[in-house]
C-alpha cells in the first residue's frame, strides 16, 4: 500500500492532508473546553448548535465551491482555503461571546466544505491508476482513522504543559504546515472547457450529475447506512460505556479505539480485495454487516448488566468499523468512474454536501432515540435505517455496471467530433458520464 507515496505530489498532498487532520483534532477537543469556559453548563447546547452550523456550512458551501473550483487554480485554491481556517482557528482564543464561537466556526468550516473536496478531485489526476488510486483511498481512510485515535491522547499530553488555547495554535500550525506542503508540489489542472451555463446550472451541475447515475445514487443510499453505524458510535459510545456499563473514560477511550482499528483492518485489507470483487459487491457486503451487527446489538441489550456484555460490544465494535470502512472507502472510485475531469471537484463536492445530508439525519436520531427511549431501541432503530439504505441501493444500483454503455446520438451530425473520435463504427467506445452530450442515462 505505501509504494504509492513514491509520487512525490501524492506524498506531499497526504503529508497535508495528515498534517491537518492532527491540528482538527487539537481543534476539537480545544472547541469543547472554550465552550464551557464560556457558556458552563449551557455548553452542550452551544457544541451542540457549532456541530448543526458545520453541518450546514458543509451542505451549503461544498457544493457552491464545487460549481467554480474547476475553473481556479488549484494549488493556489487549496492553499487560500488553509489559510482561511488558519486565521479563523487563530482568533478562537482570543473569543468571549458564543456568537463569536458560531461565526468563526462557519468560516472555518465553509473553507474545509471547500478544501475537502476539491483536495479529494485532485487525486484521481495525480493518480490516474486505478489501483494507485485505490491504495491512495485506503491510505486516506487509515489517517482519519489514525486521526480519531491519536488526536485526543496529543490533546491531554499537551494540556499537561500548556493552558487549552494554545491547541488552537496546534491547529493553525498545522494547517500552515498543511499549506506549505500544497505550495511545494505541482498540481495538475483540468485543461478541458468549463461547463457552460448560469450560476444556478453551475452550483447544482455535480448534484444534478450524480442523481442521474445509477451507481451513485446507489452511493448516497449505501452512505446513509454507514451514517446510522457511524452515528451510534459516535453519539452514543460515551454514554453507553460510562452510564450503562458503570466504566469510565478509559473505557470509552478503548471502545471507540476498536471502532477505529476495525476501520484501519478494512483499509488495509481492501485494495487487494477490490483487485478482485466488484465494488458494489464490496460496499453492499460492508452495508449488510453493519445491519447484521446493529441488530445483534438491538436484539442483545436486554443483557447489558452481564460483565461480558463489555467484550461483546468491543468485538462488535470492531466489526461495526470492518464494515464502515468497507462502505465508506470505494466512494472515491465510484466518483471518479462517473466523471469527466472537468466535473470532477463538482461532483466530489456533491459527494461532500449530500453524505452530510445522511449524517444530518442520522446524529440526531441516534442521540435522541438513545437519550428518550432507549439504547436497545436505538440500536434497532439505527439498523432498520441502515438496512432501509442497503435496500435502496441493492434496487437503484444495477448489478451489471460496466463503464462503456451503449448509446446513441441522433441529435449530433453524422461529422460531430464526439461521434468521429469515440463512435466509430456507430458503436460507443468510452466510458459513459453524465456531461453536456449525455444529458441522461441510457434506458432510465
Amino acid at each position: 500500500m505505501l509504494t504509492v507515496l513514491a509520487n512525490r505530489t501524492y506524498r506531499h498532498l497526504f503529508l497535508a492532508q495528515v498534517i491537518a487532520l492532527i491540528g482538527t483534532g487539537l481543534a476539537t477537543v480545544a472547541l469543547g473546553l472554550l465552550a464551557f469556559d464560556i457558556a458552563g453548563a449551557d455548553s452542550g447546547a452551544v457544541l451542540g448548535t457549532a456541530m448543526a452550523i458545520k453541518m450546514v456550512a458543509y451542505i451549503g458551501v461544498a457544493p457552491v465551491v464545487g460549481a467554480f473550483a474547476s475553473r481556479l487554480p488549484r494549488r493556489g485554491f487549496l492553499v487560500a482555503m488553509d489559510v482561511v481556517r488558519g486565521l479563523a482557528a487563530l482568533a478562537l482564543p482570543f473569543v468571549d461571546q458564543v456568537w463569536q464561537i458560531y461565526v468563526l466556526i462557519f468560516v472555518l468550516q465553509s473553507a474545509s466544505a471547500g478544501f475537502t473536496p476539491t483536495f479529494q478531485a485532485t487525486i484521481p489526476d495525480i493518480l490516474p491508476d486505478e489501483k494507485a488510486y485505490t491504495r491512495a483511498l485506503s491510505l486516506s481512510r487509515m489517517a482519519y482513522d489514525l486521526e480519531s485515535l491519536l488526536s485526543p491522547i496529543l490533546a491531554a499530553v499537551l494540556l499537561t504543559v500548556i493552558n487549552f488555547h494554545w491547541l488552537f495554535g496546534g491547529t493553525s500550525i498545522g494547517f500552515a504546515i498543511s499549506a506549505l506542503l500544497v505550495l511545494s508540489v505541482v498540481l495538475p489542472r483540468s485543461t478541458a472547457a468549463p461547463p457552460s451555463g448560469g450560476i444556478y446550472d453551475k452550483t447544482t451541475r455535480g448534484i444534478r450529475i450524480y442523481l442521474k447515475t445509477p451507481r451513485l445514487r446507489g452511493l448516497l443510499a449505501i452512505t446513509l447506512a454507514a451514517a446510522a453505524a457511524s452515528a451510534m458510535v459516535i453519539v452514543n459510545t460515551p454514554v453507553l460505556v460510562q452510564a450503562a456499563l458503570g466504566l469510565g473514560q478509559r473505557g470509552v477511550a478503548l471502545t471507540l479505539s476498536a471502532f477505529g482499528g476495525g476501520s484501519m483492518l478494512s483499509a488495509l485489507i481492501l485494495p487487494r480485495l477490490l483487485d478482485r470483487i466488484s465494488d458494489r459487491w464490496v460496499m453492499l457486503a460492508g452495508s449488510a454487516a453493519l445491519v447484521v451487527v446493529l441488530a445483534a446489538l438491538a436484539a442483545s441489550w436486554g443483557t447489558h448488566l452481564r460483565p461480558a456484555y463489555w467484550a461483546f460490544m468491543l468485538v462488535a465494535w470492531i466489526l461495526l468499523g470492518i464494515g464502515y470502512s468497507a462502505t465508506v472507502t470505494p466512494g472515491g472510485r465510484l466518483l471518479r468512474r462517473s466523471s469527466a475531469s472537468e466535473d470532477r471537484p463538482a461532483l466530489f463536492a456533491a459527494q461532500f454536501a449530500l453524505s452530510h445530508v445522511c449524517w444530518l439525519i442520522a446524529y440526531p436520531l441516534a442521540g435522541q432515540v438513545g437519550a428518550l427511549v432507549g439504547f436497545g431501541t436505538a440500536f434497532a432503530v439505527c439498523a432498520a435505517l441502515a438496512a432501509f439504505g442497503l435496500g435502496i441501493s441493492i434496487l437503484i444500483w444495477p448489478s451489471v455496471d460496466p463503464e462503456v454503455v451503449d448509446h446513441a446520438h441522433d441529435d449530433l451530425p453524422f461529422d460531430h467530433q464526439h461521434l468521429v473520435n469515440d463512435h466509430a463504427g456507430g458503436k460507443a467506445h468510452h466510458a459513459f458520464v453524465i456531461d453536456d452530450l449525455h444529458s441522461a442515462w441510457p434506458g432510465r
